[in-house]
């Protein structure tokens, strides 16, 4: 058990499956209260919910489309209102919306990856921080990606540039408001089992992918919600900011 999680107000964002649903649900088992974020899948989030409640935690369910940075904006405000306040913010909602290479793309797709895995980021922090500060202080999780480091695979390198943007925008923050006792970290996870490669990744590039990971495996979700709760804990991690955590199986060692 966590203990200094027990009873803290969070918001994970994308938490209706994959890593976000493993890290709202991981929150529960040591005692928080959850707002899970959904986009369309609120059969999944109810899940989600129901799931943390079990594990003895609170939670609530959220719609809105990341896209729209007001939405994203008025989470935060639901959860401020629902639990009176928020200590800990997972920026876990992200996309890779196709595979293009930059002949064959054009600007509103960049422009949507960048609305879904870059600014939905900014707009969660810009509603966050404020309440944060008003608690005296918190813990910003945000989600990067190897991809950040190498770049990606074959026809995502939109993504890899979104997810490079939120690692450097984690350390920015991190320095603004470390001295306010916000804490602002990244996870930045390999290749994991999630829907995500479900809908864009072929099994036999999966079966590629796992062979270039020194484990010689794939990563489960609950394997990054470890991570999350780390630097989510100020107890386990209250001399950690502005750091990139890589949860890859060795896939890039930094």
């Amino acid at each position: 058990m966590i203990d200094d999680l027990s009873g803290k107000a969070v918001l994970v964002t994308g938490a209706s499956s994959g890593l976000g649903a493993a890290a709202a649900m991981a929150f529960g088992r040591h005692g928080a209260h959850v707002a899970v974020h959904y986009n369309r899948s609120v059969a999944g989030a109810e899940t989600t919910a129901a799931t943390v409640r079990a594990a003895g935690g609170e939670a609530i369910v959220l719609q809105a489309d990341v896209r729209d940075t007001g939405a994203v904006e008025g989470l935060v405000e639901a959860t401020v209102q629902a639990f009176g306040g928020i200590d800990v913010l997972v920026n876990n909602a992200g996309d890779l919306l196709g595979r293009h290479t930059v002949e064959d793309v054009v600007d509103d797709f960049v422009l949507d990856v960048f609305r879904v895995n870059a600014l939905s980021v900014v707009a969660a922090c810009r509603a966050a921080v404020p309440a944060m500060r008003a608690r005296g202080g918190g813990a910003i999780v945000n989600l990067s990606s190897v991809a950040a480091r190498t770049g990606g695979s074959s026809g995502t390198m939109f993504y890899a540039a979104s997810k490079a943007y939120v690692a450097s925008i984690t350390r920015s923050m991190a320095r603004e408001y470390a001295a306010e006792g916000i804490r602002v970290n990244a996870v930045a996870p390999g290749v994991i089992t999630t829907p995500i490669h479900d809908r864009f990744t072929p099994p036999a590039v999966m079966s590629q992918l796992a062979a270039t990971v020194p484990m010689k495996r794939l990563g489960g979700a609950d394997e990054v919600a470890g991570t999350i709760l780390y630097l989510a804990s100020r107890a386990l991690s209250g001399y950690v900011t502005g750091e990139t955590v890589e949860v890859n199986g060795g896939m890039w060692m930094g």
